[in-house]
């Protein structure tokens, strides 16, 4: 048996974070600096980090604003760091999403834009449509939060409710050059989903917004209902975005890569189940159990080996009620639940970002034993799950995973480890 199966996954999820290094991505896809300005914009958790790794790498003057989450930020220097919420928007919000739109304001044909979105972005740049204000744009965010609705299809939501998302930043740029460099954190990697794409228009129209709020039965206004049935989101072939490129520099499927050649360096046999696992997370838990305790008792299967996935799952809220938690805390405890004394498991579940939901943690552990710490301190990991408050289950047992904000963010990480 391992000696420390924790300390080992941790290892793992480290190896996956340090392989979407902001500075390592951003300095293989630099341009050439071009005869007018530089200008750089960027928006999501991973914005200050890529910020800072730009300044690293480019030796030409320009003009930088990026807008990231509340919390610590990496240290720039030529590049103004502005902060608003995440996940429900706030005033701060506002007033970062005005400032990149006025930030692009003037721009020449001599000029050049780089981009640097990363997740979060979403939420991170609220700006609604004309007639409409904050509260609207909060109450859009958590009727989509809770309507168990993948990431792609609330995005296509969001990109009809905004003067900034769908392409529409880059279309202030016009007639300047845009570049954007794109961590993802959505399954299947299309960049145009990262952060509703500010600056990468997609095929979506008004009608499939539509069909995702009536398929998802997500209650809105009906003045937003209208708003969403009028908006006229740009098109990838609008002359508005000739010229420009758009590259993915770091995805959740290049981190599982890299953790399946660390677990191979330690002699763990690794398999790769998914990059793009979505669904409701508490489902994907229950599958991922179900495929541990098939392969734990095949002795076809060579052992020790780890089980590694990622993509984003969703939480629906049922009730309207939910206490502490995330994805990845909620999944975990559905599959612990089905794990409890299935001995030779230890798992992880961890978004990359290093914050999953609005605690402190990434995610947390489990193992055959979780479920019985859970009981031993009074709780019902149950009744935790129903109530959406895995956080606190994982607390009470001493198994949540607190390594910090990354700087990154490739979506999920998820580890199961079989002795």
């Amino acid at each position: 048996m391992m000696s420390n199966p924790r300390a080992f996954l941790e290892q793992l999820f480290h190896a996956a974070v340090r392989a979407a290094d902001p500075y390592e991505a951003i300095l293989h896809h630099l341009p050439q600096p071009p005869k007018g300005r530089t200008v750089v914009i960027g928006a999501g958790k991973a914005a200050s980090q890529m910020a800072q790794a730009f300044e690293r790498a480019w030796p030409h003057p320009f003009e930088g604003l990026v807008v990231t989450r509340h919390g610590p930020i990496a240290a720039c220097e030529r590049t103004k760091v502005l902060q608003s919420a995440h996940p429900v928007p706030d005033e701060a919000g506002l007033i970062a999403a005005q400032a990149l739109m006025d930030h692009l304001t003037g721009l020449t044909a001599d000029d050049l834009v780089i981009a640097l979105i990363s997740g979060g972005g979403s939420a991170l740049l609220p700006a609604p449509p004309d007639g409409f204000g904050l509260a609207d744009e909060i109450a859009l965010n958590e009727a989509l939060l809770a309507s168990g609705a993948p990431i792609s299809a609330m995005n296509v939501v969001r990109k009809h409710f905004s003067r900034i998302k769908g392409g529409r930043l880059a279309a202030l740029a016009h007639p300047a050059r845009v570049i954007s460099l794109v961590v993802s954190d959505v399954p299947g990697d299309n960049p145009a989903f990262v952060a509703s794409g500010p600056t990468v228009p997609d095929e979506s129209d008004a009608e499939e917004a539509l069909r995702v709020i009536r398929d998802y039965r997500i209650d809105l206004p009906d003045r937003m209902i209208e708003s969403i049935k009028n908006a006229a989101a740009p098109r990838p072939g609008d002359t508005v975005f000739a010229g420009n490129e758009v590259h993915v520099i770091a995805s959740a499927r290049v981190s599982l890569e890299a953790a399946k050649a660390l677990a191979q360096h330690n002699g763990v046999h690794p398999l790769i189940l998914s990059d793009s696992i979505e669904g409701e997370a508490r489902d994907v838990g229950r599958m991922h159990a179900a495929i541990a305790r098939q392969f734990a008792g095949n002795s076809d299967f060579t052992k020790p080996m780890v089980l590694l996935s990622g993509g984003e799952t969703t939480v629906t809220i049922s009730g309207g009620r939910y206490g502490k938690g995330g994805r990845n805390t909620e999944l975990l405890l559905s599959a612990a639940l089905d794990l409890q004394g299935v001995s030779g498991i230890t798992a992880l579940s961890a978004d990359t970002d290093g914050i999953d939901g609005s605690e402190d943690n990434a995610g947390a552990f489990c193992d055959a034993e979780t479920v019985t710490r859970i009981r031993a301190n009074g709780g019902d990991a149950r009744a935790f799950l129903a109530g959406h408050d895995a956080w606190s289950a994982f607390s009470s047992a001493g198994d949540l995973f607190v390594p910090g904000p990354t700087g990154t963010n490739v979506n999920d990480f998820r580890a199961f480890l079989l002795e």
